[in-house]
């Protein structure tokens, strides 16, 4: 019984496997025609679909708001009691559909026509209603669906799906989406955490510790206390980060002659640095990997002036 259902399991995934490959015939003029279109939408997009088809456009629209092309789902069923409303004429509608022809998309189609509301239709039948009335299409490949019966959307709900992620993500590009633009999108949860820049959690100006490499054992001493990071960044006459000293440093520069020592002779040498646009999760993984609870901050401009400090318990209070 348990290997009957690891093999079907198997054969489902080779069987969307094969449709997902047959999407490379899409992928042409037609399709890029398609993307330059949405590009200039003045308004929304707005993404329906019926059954399954419905699903995939719901998800279809949030990826495409979640990367930059404002857009909104709603069904053709709601769309024909009233909701047509959402449609203006700048906006563009994409229609999902396997097979065209379904009756709910007849008064969307309708209002489309007579209203030069801008139509893409991705079905995979290109003799269907959809397609005919469409201004733009994208054909889906036929493809056998792994349902065990052939019927249920399957492999075609699949071969959809990657179809809407290529579109959003060629968006994404040809609008230089940033890393920046989407964290705007995107401030909650775990993946709001997971964008988070060095340069949103550092300690900047007054609030970084820094010495002269000429300063006294002493003024080592007040820096580090009075910043409370534990370290302090020892910088030469070009204001350029040179060395790094932590607490146990000055732990074992202690004895008879530790006041007479100036922070060059303290320091270590070489510290590492990481870049303000970098991720705080990659500052985590250096400090982790490194065994090291603080980092000086520099900016790409200019990779020895330093500019911020991050120390490790600001990641794990962000992290929390």
């Amino acid at each position: 019984m348990k290997n009957s259902i690891i093999r079907d399991g198997k054969q489902v995934l080779d069987t969307e496997i094969l449709g997902i490959k047959k999407l490379y015939k899409i992928f042409d003029k037609n399709f890029s025609n398609v993307v330059e279109a949405i590009s200039k939408t003045k308004g929304k997009v707005i993404v329906t679909g019926v059954g399954k088809s419905g699903h995939i456009a719901n998800k279809i629209s949030s990826t495409l708001s979640s990367t930059g092309t404002p857009s909104q789902f709603c069904t053709p069923t709601d769309m024909s009691h009233g909701d047509l409303g959402v449609i203006n004429s700048k906006d563009t509608l994409i229609v999902i559909s396997n097979s065209g022809n379904s009756m709910e998309l007849k008064d969307l189609l309708d209002y489309s026509k007579n209203n030069s509301i801008k139509l893409i239709g991705i079905s995979s039948n290109p003799n269907s209603d959809l397609i005919k009335q469409a201004n733009m299409s994208l054909i889906l490949p036929k493809s056998k669906e792994a349902c065990s019966i052939g019927l249920a959307p399957t492999t075609s709900t699949t071969m959809t799906l990657i179809l809407g992620d290529a579109i959003s993500v060629s968006l994404m590009k040809l609008k230089k989406f940033k890393l920046s633009d989407y964290k705007k999108l995107h401030p909650g949860g775990a993946l709001g955490v997971s964008m988070l820049q060095i340069k949103d959690i550092m300690h900047k100006k007054n609030k970084i510790p820094i010495v002269n490499e000429n300063e006294s054992a002493k003024s080592v001493l007040i820096e580090i206390t009075k910043k409370s990071l534990g370290h302090v960044g020892v910088t030469n006459s070009k204001n350029e980060i040179i060395g790094i000293i932590t607490d146990g440093d000055l732990r074992r520069k202690i004895n008879k002659s530790f006041l007479n020592l100036n922070a060059k002779e303290i320091m270590t040498a070489k510290p590492i640095l990481i870049e303000q646009n970098k991720l705080m999760t990659e500052a985590m993984k250096i400090m982790n990997r490194r065994k090291i609870t603080c980092l000086f901050v520099v900016d790409e401009s200019n990779l020895k002036i330093p500019i911020g400090v991050v120390h490790i318990h600001d990641c794990l209070r962000y992290a929390s």
